[in-house]
């Protein structure tokens, strides 16, 4: 019997050039690998119309995300009200079909209740009231604080009413945790990545590496915190790469003589720059979802320090060099600059990613639990 699914996608997923495009796209690629016909419903709010899609999906439909102060609710999440649209409503009712929902910000009519005896499901990419608080703490802008502030407690409300409504798709052990105290039907879903096995390199490397979406408060914190604390008081270069990086954080890696900056990288060109860095420096500042940094690091590259925070709950501990605080980066990344990658360190990297991050075997437990 054929399997029909819809998958409401927060943003357009493709090209899957951050975390949350990377964790839909390869969603949507191991289903249609599987066999399942996709219906996707994909908010368009800079990325295009991606043609790309309509290889994996027997219908693409985009909607117009609605920003601004048409979307400001006092009960509602700006990320979860832009993002109600009658046309995605009218599309679902159609039929019959299962629907996955992509992130909280696209669950407005689920919670709703205008989607009735229908199986439904939720990614959670992140416990999204926790990320949007840590992101207050991040940010030194007033305005930002003070939104992500007010989000974080909308969200903390809606998420609730969500966990009631449908079972949640856990990214990581510890968002599991946090939906199973909401009293949620959960299941850990482990990421699916664009690996099979892992692709890193013998040898040495001859930089270390930091990269994310810059233009997130949490990573341009941990950016900056690289460059001051940790590499202006050694003599190892370090790159920073990613989007939309702040000026002010371009400034201060240029004020670095052993820093610099890649701006706007293509994915090409970061996959490049993954394979050659010696060592992958990771700090998070919180411990919610998965990094795909970490995992692109792990599956691609060679060394990898990070905080506890950055694979907290992953199992991926064992593939990774530990680090508390700035001395402890310092002094680790003194230490593995010196120390080739090797191929017993490739096997057990392998080893270590197989028992959770198994694109196939992941998409076979997904489709037990919708069909």
């Amino acid at each position: 019997m054929e399997k029909h699914l819809h998958i409401v996608c927060l943003d357009t997923p493709y090209p899957p050039d951050y975390g949350g495009a990377f964790e839909m796209f390869y969603t949507i690629r191991w289903l249609y690998e599987s066999g399942v016909k996709l219906y996707l419903h994909c908010f368009e709010y800079g990325r295009g119309r991606q043609p790309e899609l309509e290889r994996y999906a027997t219908w693409v439909y985009y909607y117009q995300r609605k920003e601004g102060a048409q979307s400001i609710s006092l009960k509602t999440p700006y990320i979860v009200q832009s993002r109600k649209n009658t046309d995605l409503l009218n599309n679902l009712q159609r039929d019959r079909h299962p629907i996955l929902f992509e992130g909280i910000h696209s669950t407005y009519f689920l919670v709703s209740g205008e989607l009735k005896n229908r199986k439904m499901f939720v990614r959670s990419h992140n416990v999204e009231w926790i990320y949007y608080r840590e992101m207050a703490k991040a940010t030194d802008s007033i305005p930002r604080k003070l939104y992500f502030t007010a989000e974080s407690i909308l969200l903390k409300q809606f998420e609730k009413k969500v966990a009631a409504k449908a079972p949640i798709l856990a990214i990581s052990e510890p968002d599991a945790t946090a939906y199973r105290n909401m009293q949620a039907d959960v299941k850990f879903l482990p990421a699916f990545t664009a690996w099979d096995q892992v692709q890193c390199q013998e040898g040495m490397g001859s930089f270390c590496l930091y990269h994310g979406n810059l233009s997130v408060p949490e990573n341009e914190k941990a950016a900056a915190w690289l460059i001051k604390e940790v590499f202006s008081n050694i003599e190892i270069p370090l790159v920073i790469a990613g989007r939309r990086p702040p000026a002010r954080l371009v400034k201060l890696a240029l004020r670095n003589r052993n820093c610099c900056m890649v701006e706007d990288p293509s994915g090409a060109e970061l996959d490049d720059l993954v394979r050659k860095a010696h060592i992958h420096v990771l700090p998070a500042m919180n411990d919610t979802g998965i990094k795909l940094k970490l995992l692109h690091a792990l599956f691609c590259g060679r060394h990898c320090i990070v905080n506890e925070r950055m694979v907290k709950g992953t199992g991926l501990e064992a593939a990774c060099r530990m680090a508390i605080d700035a001395t402890a980066f310092q002094q680790t990344v003194s230490e593995l600059y010196k120390v080739p990658f090797t191929k017993a360190d490739i096997a057990k990297r392998q080893w270590v990613l197989e028992k959770d991050y198994h694109n196939e075997k992941n998409v076979r437990q997904l489709i037990t639990w919708i069909w």
